[in-house]
């Protein structure tokens, strides 16, 4: 069978969720092929010289294998002026070209010797990909009739030329009888279904099966009906490694884990300075107590993997796959897998998203984190409000929040905190207080995440707010609402974009944030962490 990662999500780490597929599979002797196609079509696309407007562009095709190879390089994240324009250059080649893609095989050559540009072409769609997204306006991912007019018409995707030539020497070469898609962002949806679409076309009696978290957020909503019945043949919901295997025709015990595979994934072709592993050691979320939570809204259940299993996993794949980096995937990591990580180390330096709880306030646990590898960790503050936090049933203290800051600060653990704006509860009054919280601790914050509020279709709580339509769509995950304080969307991103962001104590904050990769790539521009990882990775 084949495994396939679609277009498009940033492209600097390679797919978990095809990985663990494989890994299950090749325990019980099943060939498979896994295949990132969300990375070879980038990167074919950015090998595509199209018809260009602008002399910046004709720049960008000039420097783009020095651009790549620049963010493959630990020497490419020692200037973050140059990193961010080889991130501007890279994405604005991959923008013009798939824009150009859509509407237009037949493009004059460019000489760019000569600096001279052919005019630009009228016919271009409104198409908008680039590193980190694709949209095309006249299709919804968020809409199950537009993801069927995607799979009828494959040939107006802008990847249709790289899938097809792959798709077509992958049926050819390997003959599988499954393939399956793993679907986990809506940036996501348009390509699965063009690529969904080819396949049906070109061999309607493949098996053709969609897993990941998009598809798994669709099949929770309450009255789920498939509207893909006739394109797709099985859908899956949640961890798939099982379904998957009885699909194939293996009967596996239920408790049996699976360690991922990423061995036969091109590691050395993401656009990071070595290889970044991610690993998710438990799905679902310990706390699970949130209001408006996306995962209590689909009922999702929090199962851990044992600390034991975590602590060996990360060994062999560490020696497999020599990462630079480890990216922890949790919703949140627990206190009992970091205490367990202090106690036995991976041995690379690592991240991932936490609670703020009493445990970063102890200065002893911070410098085991640090000396564990920990160089950074994502934080959700979400509010610098206090009613705030207790109306969102958060479970977390201004005062030890306070503290944690600071501890971290005093460990040498770099901090990449999320706000949140526009809840229920909040009102410009709170959201002044989160920006006084966020000036006071502004030394300890390395990076900021700010987000407007979305409020889950099919949460318990919004059954409490008068709704309305935010998103057109049968498959829309969210909803707008009317806020009980009359603090609208408009109102929260004017308040953002006009007081919070402009503070001169946030400003610069902001301005360190990697752009598109944004987390991702933000430890390699970490106060003291860079040096550390770099150690780990070919570049030392």
């Amino acid at each position: 069978m084949i495994l396939i990662h679609p277009p498009v999500v940033k492209p600097s780490e390679p797919p978990p969720g095809i990985a663990k597929l494989a890994g299950a599979l090749h325990r019980h002797g099943i060939k498979c092929t896994i295949l990132d196609a969300n990375l070879e079509g980038i990167l074919s696309l950015l090998e595509s010289p199209p018809t260009l407007p602008d002399k910046w562009t004709v720049r960008a095709i000039r420097n783009r294998h020095s651009n790549l190879s620049s963010l493959r390089n630990a020497e490419g994240y020692l200037n973050f002026d140059q990193y961010k324009r080889s991130i501007a250059d890279t994405n604005r080649l991959l923008g013009v070209s798939g824009a150009s893609m859509t509407t237009s095989t037949a493009d004059p050559e460019i000489d760019l010797s000569s600096g001279r540009m052919p005019k630009p072409n009228a016919a271009w769609s409104s198409v908008h990909l680039s590193l980190g997204n694709f949209q095309d306006e006249s299709l919804s991912p968020v809409r199950s009739a537009d993801l069927v007019k995607a799979a009828e018409a494959p040939q107006r995707n802008p990847f249709y030329p790289y899938f097809k030539r792959r798709l077509t020497e992958l049926l050819e070469t390997e003959c599988p009888s499954v393939v399956g898609f793993s679907l986990n962002f809506l940036s996501q949806a348009l390509c699965t279904f063009s690529m969904l679409g080819f396949l049906r076309q070109e061999l309607p009696e493949l098996t053709l099966v969609l897993g990941g978290g998009l598809t798994t957020s669709w099949m929770r909503r309450p009255g789920w009906r498939n509207p893909f019945g006739s394109l797709v043949d099985h859908m899956i919901a949640g961890q798939g490694e099982h379904e998957m295997l009885s699909l194939l025709g293996v009967k596996a015990p239920a408790d049996i884990h699976y360690t991922p595979d990423y061995r036969a994934l091109p590691l050395s072709d993401y656009l990071a300075p070595g290889t970044i592993l991610p690993y998710s050691a438990s799905s679902g979320c310990y706390w699970n107590k949130c209001a408006f939570c996306p995962e209590r809204a689909e009922g999702n259940p929090y199962i851990p993997i044992s600390v034991h299993q975590v602590t060996r996993d990360l060994r062999i794949l560490t020696e497999s796959t020599k990462p630079v980096l480890i990216h922890l995937l949790d919703n949140a990591v627990s206190p009992a897998l970091m205490k367990a990580l202090c106690l036995e180390p991976p041995g690379v330096p690592w991240y991932g998203f936490v609670r703020l709880t009493r445990h970063f306030a102890d200065l002893d646990f911070c410098m085991a984190l640090r000396r564990s590898g920990c160089v950074m960790l994502k934080l959700g503050l979400e509010s610098g409000a206090q009613s705030v936090l207790d109306h969102e049933q958060k479970g977390v203290e201004l005062a030890l929040a306070s503290s944690a800051l600071h501890t971290l600060k005093k460990a040498g653990i770099a901090t990449y905190i999320y706000l949140l704006f526009g809840t229920p509860s909040e009102s410009l009054a709170e959201a002044r207080k989160t920006l006084e919280f966020t000036v006071q601790h502004a030394e300890m914050i390395d990076f900021l995440n700010l987000a407007v509020f979305n409020l889950p279709v099919h949460g318990p709580e919004s059954r409490e707010l008068e709704i309305h339509a935010l998103y057109e769509g049968d498959l829309s995950l969210y909803t707008g609402f009317v806020h009980p304080g009359g603090w609208n969307r408009g109102q929260v991103r004017q308040f953002l974009d006009k007081e919070f962001k402009r503070h001169p104590a946030i400003a610069p904050i902001l301005r360190k944030d990697p752009p598109i990769f944004t987390s991702n790539h933000a430890a390699f521009f970490c106060a003291g962490s860079a040096e550390s990882i770099f150690r780990f990775g070919r570049f030392a």
